[in-house]
């Protein structure tokens, strides 16, 4: 890649990570988990919501676009309230109001009211995950900052295979019995993140860091703009975004249909395997990358890169394998790939942009990468409606993979850290 006249200058590591970094990572865990366990549980539960609130297979996919639309638009505002704000306050004040609105989801009875929530569910969860990333980074400043990101990751893996619980649940208990059971989960967890959670104590942040950016969000927008090097990791990050959102949207119907499972059997399968792998692939990648990075400054980016790289065709297998079990393979291989990617991608972004921009850099790349997700979601559900089959949707994603690979290792980090 050429160089950025906006890059910082290469700054000195500091391997250490800050008293209390690996409690921040154990709160946050649970948090992410929540985060997308209450997104993603709907998604597992198609025929007992479509029986409960009459809609078409294209009004059930528009409920993930609509929650990815207004996700991404206001992740770059929830990145810049992170960056501007006091970090544990945003990430806290996220936690309450999406939980509140997963408890309330529970008691719709309208197709125009759940639309609602997931709405309010997309404002609401906005704030996290750039603020989270950004605080977990400022708390483990090199040796130690893929590991955590990733351990990190596994909560957001775990929320998305208990996800599958959300079938499961509504199989057994009614569709709305996960939503109050999670909701108030939250709520009662907020007060224990509002008691324990707090933004790294010294002032500057990080050195050479002003603890708080008070630059207009116009004049941080067009220093990200100018940035070349993150236009190339939007790129990546939406072309994933792409297959995460196809495979987590589609890929339940996909099974039940093509291999005639149950509702719950089928949302386990979609879920689970890739999601455990996952958790493998967050813990691997990101101790894998933090050791190519005292070496090589592209080591970050080199880990997930091959890994998507060499995933890229059991991506292709999950479209057309005729047995079940060569689904799985496929889902397994992607969901490592995929975490070794999560795992590094802030880590990438603090080499690329300045610190003080890091959460709403992370932001706008959220913005992108839900945009292009609820694309496929939605695309999922006009495809359902008009007898187009789903391999399509898988075939696309499998290329996205492969692109998403290639493009990363393409890219040459601006400072070490």
């Amino acid at each position: 890649m050429p160089s950025d006249s906006t890059a910082a200058p290469d700054l000195a590591v500091n391997t250490r990570p800050l008293p209390g970094a690996w409690l921040v990572v154990g709160l946050l865990w649970v948090v992410g988990c929540l985060n997308y366990l209450d997104r993603v549980m709907l998604n597992t539960m198609r025929d007992s919501i479509k029986a409960a609130i009459p809609m078409g297979d294209d009004d059930f996919g528009a409920l993930t676009m609509v929650f990815l639309v207004v996700y991404g638009i206001l992740s770059p505002v929830g990145g810049w309230m992170a960056d501007r704000f006091n970090r544990s306050r945003v990430i806290l004040t996220s936690l309450a109001v999406w939980s509140v609105v997963t408890w309330a989801t529970a008691y719709v009875h309208t197709y125009e009211q759940l639309l609602s929530t997931r709405i309010l569910m997309g404002v609401s969860e906005a704030c996290y995950i750039p603020a989270s990333l950004a605080l977990i980074a400022d708390y483990h400043r090199g040796s130690t900052r893929s590991l955590a990101t990733g351990i990190h990751m596994t909560g957001i893996y775990a929320g998305m295979a208990l996800g599958g619980m959300g079938g499961w649940m509504a199989d057994n208990y009614g569709w709305n019995s996960s939503f109050m059971v999670f909701g108030g989960f939250g709520v009662a967890y907020a007060v224990l993140v509002g008691i324990l959670l707090r933004d790294v104590p010294a002032t500057p942040r990080v050195a050479g860091e002003a603890a708080v950016s008070h630059e207009h969000p116009v004049e941080i927008l067009g220093a990200l703009l100018r940035n070349r090097r993150l236009w190339v990791l939007a790129l990546h990050w939406s072309l994933l975004g792409f297959a995460g959102w196809a495979f987590m949207t589609w890929m339940p119907t996909f099974l039940q249909e093509k291999f005639s499972l149950t509702q719950g059997k089928a949302g386990f399968t979609a879920t689970a395997y890739e999601k455990v792998m996952s958790l493998c692939g967050v813990l691997v990648g990101g101790a894998l990358a933090d050791r190519w990075s005292r070496t090589s400054a592209r080591g970050r980016v080199l880990v997930p890169g091959i890994a998507l790289t060499l995933a890229s065709p059991f991506v292709f297998m999950t479209a057309h394998a005729g047995v079940l079990w060569l689904v799985i393979v496929g889902l397994i291989v992607f969901g490592f790939a995929r975490g070794c990617s999560d795992s590094n991608m802030m880590p990438i972004l603090c080499q690329v942009v300045e610190p003080r921009h890091r959460a709403t850099g992370y932001g706008l790349l959220n913005f992108l990468s839900c945009l292009v997700g609820g694309i496929a979601a939605y695309l999922g559900g006009w495809m359902k409606e008009n007898k187009v089959d789903l391999t399509l949707l898988l075939m696309g994603s499998a290329a996205g993979v492969l692109i998403a690979g290639v493009l990363l290792m393409a890219v040459r980090p601006a400072r070490r850290e």
